[in-house]
């Protein structure tokens, strides 16, 4: 099957999560992607531990074919080249290549794309069609624009943080860079819709993406700005406020979640504890009292989950369609049967080894009926391409090639 953005050219300027994220969802769905990197430092998470190689994986490289885990995971169905944008004749052909491509995605501190002349305003004077995607801490507007921003700065910033953990807890970040993740698909999002706006209008436009505008936007959805006058902590743990009971409890032999988000599913825990006789009290049965009284209707759970094996459990939970779950460390998650049946976990291949190697990367997230999207090629030698899309998609002559390759301006393995 044909993948929905086959024929489609996203030249790729990012480092790091956020912006090698939208890029590799875009990969997945069939875009030719260019990754291009700066000759003299590369994609610095190339040969950034942990490394995997033929000899395992490590914080210290101990082969010359080790390569950074993240790089091999994040590059998967891209091309490599490598063309130094701060000399004039590599933004030349970088120039070139944008004529002829569709998309052009960087994730540069705000301003600088507009420095190395390679901003919207330059890229669209040379493709009037151009979707260009900017994606940054914090956006390419407002007073704190320039601020440096990894993950932990954002969830930090936007109040993530405040809000994560126990109520008697000190600040605490997710377990995953998740505003990185979560740019970086809201970032493939902006892109598809400009691409979408473009095939009907026949007009490119820039697409701005900030990782604190997307983070908040999801988090906000939750009343936190009312949480104060309900009288409630800001950190809920594993609570959502709004149920009662919602929270994990530990077995006799580990832990389970499960929560109650209607009526019915109160109804139906209390048959799975055989306490249907609470279904007669007013009280509790109502769910005003039980937000109210929260730590209560959780020691009732917690007493009668804490006498039984969590497969006991689930399986009375589960027989009257409570939602629940096993609490799964990552190892169990990959042997779960679920994921394994979705592909969601691929082996890496390890272009320099030309092996596979121990670590495994996500597979896509999303199933068309009519289509394909995967990762189809593995993640490339750093400026593997250089010369073939420099030729093919540039329009330079090989004996142009060869002396860029000879000043410097491009790596060429």
């Amino acid at each position: 099957m044909e993948k929905i953005l086959t024929g489609t050219v996203v030249l790729d300027l990012t480092r790091f999560f956020s912006g090698p994220q939208a890029t590799l969802f875009l990969a997945g769905l069939g875009a030719e992607v260019i990754k291009i990197d700066d000759p003299a430092t590369g994609d610095p998470t190339a040969f950034s531990p942990p490394f995997a190689g033929p000899q395992g994986v490590s914080f210290h490289r101990k082969t010359q074919a080790d390569m950074g885990i993240a790089y091999l995971k994040r590059a998967r169905g891209k091309k490599s080249v490598c063309l130094n944008l701060k000399d004039p004749e590599g933004r030349a052909a970088f120039m070139r290549l944008v004529r002829s491509a569709d998309v052009v995605v960087d994730n540069f501190s705000a301003g600088v794309a507009d420095r190395l002349g390679i901003g919207y305003e330059a890229l669209r004077e040379v493709n009037p069609k151009i979707v260009h995607c900017a994606l940054t801490g914090y956006g390419s507007t407002g007073a704190e624009r320039h601020l440096k921003a990894y993950d932990l700065m954002v969830q930090a910033a936007v109040g993530m943080m405040s809000i994560t953990g126990q109520p008697d807890a000190p600040p605490a970040k997710a377990g995953s860079p998740v505003s990185d993740a979560i740019a970086g698909t809201f970032a493939a999002t902006g892109i598809l819709a400009a691409l979408l706006y473009r095939n009907r209008t026949g007009v490119g436009q820039s697409v701005d993406v900030s990782m604190a505008d997307c983070l908040f936007a999801l988090m906000f959805d939750e009343p936190f700005d009312c949480y104060d006058s309900l009288g409630l902590p800001l950190r809920q743990g594993n609570r959502i406020m709004r149920f009662s009971p919602f929270n994990a409890y530990r077995t006799l032999d580990g832990w389970i979640v499960a929560g109650a988000a209607t009526q019915d599913d109160w109804n139906a825990l209390l048959r799975a504890m055989d306490r249907e006789d609470l279904a007669e009290n007013a009280q509790i049965n109502s769910l005003p009292w039980r937000l109210a009284n929260n730590a209560a209707v959780d020691t009732l759970v917690s007493n009668w989950a804490g006498q039984l094996e969590s497969a006991e459990v689930l399986r009375r939970l589960n027989d009257v369609k409570v939602p629940c779950s096993p609490v799964r460390e990552i190892g169990e998650a990959m042997q779960w049967g679920q994921l394994k049946e979705r592909e969601m976990m691929t082996p890496l291949w390890n272009p320099l080894a030309r092996a596979p190697v121990e670590a495994q990367g996500p597979g896509f997230p999303i199933k068309f009926s009519a289509s394909k999207a995967a990762y189809d090629t593995p993640a490339p030698v750093p400026g593997q391409h250089s010369r073939e899309v420099l030729i093919d998609l540039g329009g330079l002559s090989a004996s142009d090639v060869d002396a860029l390759a000879k000043r410097g301006v491009i790596s060429a393995p």
